[in-house]
């Protein structure tokens, strides 16, 4: 079984055929959404699905845009028990509109404070800023998606119960690896990131971190049964 955490494969070219093939191989996929209105638009073709499921997201280089879809993210917030992609991107993309990014994450979080979720996060060059928010609002079952900030922050990620979902192209970098290196075995899951990833093979990622898909699913069956 190939447990893919963070995708987003209502961005495919055909998004039917390929949830389709993930369902009839019983491999586990969660879609991440960019904007609340997606996560509308996908979810009623899901429902008939077991193992491919449809997180709700408000991407954070689309928050200051789209501030007008926070009240749709809301109402649809009991539709689903995954949230993303949400966080922070202060990159140089991303930092002219830091401000609203903030503001936008603090409106989701309070939202999302108190209910059992499990939650995948972008935090591109703002890993801490978006770590301490994290903390403020108490937001538990935490996945750090594609995670490529400082290794002396994972430790404190770690000791509030957090996951880190890594891939390919991860084990392709310098970085990548030293960052997989310091992450517990037990808090490392799978994602591909597709289609904004090329190299995104959960087996050979598996290969190269040295873990099996049994292990891997242990690790998202103890996610899994804290928000049960």
């Amino acid at each position: 079984m190939i447990i893919d955490t963070h995708c987003h494969f209502d961005m495919m070219p055909h998004p039917e055929a390929y949830i389709s093939a993930k369902e009839k191989a019983g491999d586990i996929v969660i879609g991440m959404t960019n904007l609340p209105s997606h996560f509308r638009m996908g979810q009623p073709h899901l429902r008939s699905f077991k193992h491919v499921r449809l997180a709700l997201g408000l991407h954070p280089l689309l928050a200051s845009e789209n501030k007008n879809e926070l009240p749709l993210f809301n109402s649809l917030l009991d539709q689903t028990s995954y949230i993303g992609e949400i966080g922070l991107d202060f990159s140089k993309e991303g930092l002219s509109t830091k401000d609203d990014q903030v503001f936008v994450l603090r409106k989701l979080l309070a939202k999302l404070d108190g209910k059992k979720k499990i939650i995948s996060v972008h935090s591109r060059k703002a890993e801490k800023e978006l770590f301490d928010l994290l903390c403020e609002y108490n937001i538990n079952n935490v996945i750090f998606h594609w995670y490529s900030g400082p290794v002396d922050l994972i430790p404190s990620i770690i000791s509030e119960g957090y996951y880190f979902s890594v891939n390919e192209a991860m084990t392709l970098s310098k970085n990548g690896r030293n960052i997989i290196k310091n992450i517990p075995r037990n808090r490392i899951l799978t994602e591909t990131d597709a289609p904004y990833n090329n190299k995104a093979d959960i087996k050979k990622t598996l290969f190269d971190i040295g873990m099996s898909e049994d292990e891997m699913k242990c690790n998202f069956n103890t996610l899994i049964s804290k928000i049960k």
